[in-house]
């Protein structure tokens, strides 16, 4: 008895894997011939000039020039047609609002950024989110209605059971049980939540430090500690989202925090989170201390430490590392990762020489003896990393030919 046109191993579900391996060769290695094409799918000349002749008349991929150079005739090349969809990502911090968009290939078209200073929001969020995306929409030369996904990227995490916002109380606005409702009545498109620090791991994981890693721990450093737990390829949440909110973990050499949610603290964010770096520095006798936001000192304080090999400099990035280090001892006995990556400006300024001295710490405290690494994705990570997770979703459904 034949197969209904969906069956796995059905005419039109190997087609649309062909396809699907050949845009994916072509969001990889840029504009390719239909020959090219052919070899690294393993199909025939035929078969891959009717998959282009699909994908052409589907809309997804275009054609663009020929290749020049090589003996013989010059060949027709084919991209990813960039026009195909848009994704959107938000990066929501209590200062402002960051919103891009991408086309379907991966490149951001369109950046807006809306300050929301204050304890309170001047602008309910459901206004603010509408007008950050907006802003990135129209700098992108679209409409709303032509973007096919938005993730969105917060502090803590929204618990899954309740749909309540958990672990960020510093966020105002964000915490009201009826915003999420209120946000999918706004927004015309598809919309996903996710932890910040979470979508740093997933930018990493696509275009950074971990790529090719399936087990790592991120460890993010800069308005706040956290870490995001990748186990066997897959970003580990949680039963209430809040895994990786590490921020809150008891260690030792730091006094031990009770009712942490309402202190918003715990033991190793006060140890080794950026709030402890200019209160180490004035101990030390370091001066002047840099003023302002203390996640920005503590990030020039951290770079200036790295450029110095003794003296009270040094002394502070050796009492960081070996903060971070504590913390990390516990992550890496539970989890036992393959790699740990270094994330957020107070551990990114400090570089090899604080990778190093992290590193060498790490092997005493911790008998498994993962890598570590300093993350590669510097421009605004967060975001990346919620377009990355838009375009991810976006494609799977575009790029689906089967249906």
């Amino acid at each position: 008895m034949a197969g209904s046109a969906g069956t796995p191993g059905t005419p039109r579900v190997l087609r649309a894997m062909n396809d699907r391996a050949a845009l994916d060769l072509l969001l990889a290695h840029g504009p390719l011939t239909r020959t090219r094409i052919g070899k690294l799918t393993g199909l025939s000349k035929p078969t891959a000039s009717q998959l282009l002749a699909r994908l052409e008349a589907a809309g997804l991929v275009i054609a663009t020039g020929t290749s020049e150079g090589r003996p013989g005739p010059n060949a027709q090349l084919y991209v990813v047609n960039p026009g195909a969809a848009y994704a959107a990502g938000l990066d929501v911090t209590p200062e402002r609002i960051l919103a891009a968009v991408a086309d379907v290939t991966g490149r951001t078209v369109g950046e807006y950024e809306l300050p929301t200073p204050g304890r309170r929001p001047a602008e309910p969020v459901v206004r603010q989110v509408t007008d950050a995306l907006d802003g990135a929409v129209k700098e992108a030369g679209l409409a709303r209605d032509d973007i096919h996904r938005l993730v969105i990227g917060t502090p803590g995490a929204f618990d899954p059971n309740t749909g309540r916002l958990r672990y960020a109380s510093h966020l105002p606005g964000w915490h009201t049980p009826s915003l999420l409702d209120e946000l999918a009545a706004a927004l015309p498109m598809p919309v996903e939540y996710e932890n910040d620090v979470n979508l740093v791991a997933i930018a990493e994981q696509r275009l950074g430090a971990a790529q090719g890693h399936d087990d790592f721990v991120l460890l993010w450093n800069e308005g706040g500690l956290g870490a995001a737990l990748v186990l066997g390829g897959r970003l580990h949440r949680g039963w209430t989202g809040g895994a990786g909110e590490v921020g809150f973990l008891p260690v030792p050499g730091a006094p031990l925090v009770r009712q942490v949610t309402k202190a918003n603290s715990g033991g190793y964010q006060e140890l080794a989170g950026s709030q402890a770096i200019p209160k180490l520095a004035r101990e030390l006798g370091i001066r002047p201390v840099p003023g302002g936001p203390y996640a920005e000192a503590a990030a020039a304080l951290v770079k200036q430490a790295a450029s110095h090999n003794e003296g009270p400099h040094r002394q502070l990035l050796k009492t960081y590392a070996t903060g971070l280090a504590t913390g990390l001892a516990s992550l890496v006995s539970v989890l036992d990762p393959e790699l740990v990556v270094l994330s957020g400006a107070s551990l990114t300024a400090g570089g090899e020489p604080l990778r190093a001295l992290v590193q060498a710490e790490l092997e005493e405290l911790a008998a498994s003896r993962p890598r570590l690494v300093i993350g590669d994705v510097h421009e605004h990570p967060v975001l990346r990393g919620a377009l990355e997770s838009a375009l991810a979703a976006t494609r799977d459904e575009v790029f689906d030919t089967s249906r």
